[in-house]
């Protein structure tokens, strides 16, 4: 079975996490390679499109390409679904395995499961136990292909927004009780939690002790 895995930034927080997926398919036997632009992707069986920022169109070179996106599809389609998901409080996040298609995170359901948090985790926790959810909806996939079908998505989509530099701005007149959710989802690096006061932009880190 020849299987790839597209991840087209190589900088992306689900690097690690595609190399180690790679290594479980190479050690079940299957022909899996990581791709990191989509000019590299070949005809194929199945191709998971794994953390990609640019537009794939593609989707005549392989028999499935796959995506898993952290929300109950069709409600939260879009931007950044753990992080808003994680912002509004709820500690239960859906990871759907769904069909790539034109029509943004519209193809048909394979796979479902659910991540449990308890709301303490930081931003690397959160992504960690995301990625375990998504390598094990991809190995579901590859143990049972051929024999999979996939199920149209019924209800009425709702989207999330790309989340922009803004967003991780803190409120000074709130607390930070009641903004320990938006510290969570804030990466120290790249796009770390920070206020102003006169004039003056202040970063804040968060680390666990």
């Amino acid at each position: 079975m020849k299987i790839q895995i597209l991840c087209d930034n190589k900088n992306s927080w689900m690097m690690p996490y595609a190399l180690e997926i790679v290594q479980e398919l190479q050690n079940k036997k299957h022909d899996a390679t990581l791709i990191n632009e989509a000019a590299g992707v070949m005809k194929g069986d199945v191709l998971f499109l794994l953390s990609c920022e640019k537009i794939f169109t593609q989707f005549h070179l392989n028999k499935h390409n796959l995506v898993a996106h952290a929300s109950d599809l069709p409600k939260g389609r879009g931007w950044s679904p753990l992080s808003w998901q994680i912002m509004e409080g709820k500690n239960e996040i859906p990871v759907t395995l769904f069909e790539a298609v034109e029509k943004v995170d519209a193809g048909k359901i394979y796979y479902q499961s659910v991540i449990r948090y308890d709301g303490t985790e930081l931003i690397d926790e959160l992504r960690f136990k995301l990625a375990k959810a998504i390598e094990g909806l991809l190995l579901n996939f590859v143990s049972a292909y051929p024999n999979v079908t996939g199920t149209e998505q019924s209800g009425e989509p709702t989207y999330f927004k790309k989340r922009k530099p803004g967003d991780s701005m803190l409120d000074i007149n709130k607390s930070l009780a009641d903004q320990f959710n938006l510290l969570r989802i804030n990466d120290n690096e790249r796009y770390p939690s920070y206020f102003e006061k006169d004039g003056v932009k202040y970063i804040l880190k968060i680390y666990k002790d």
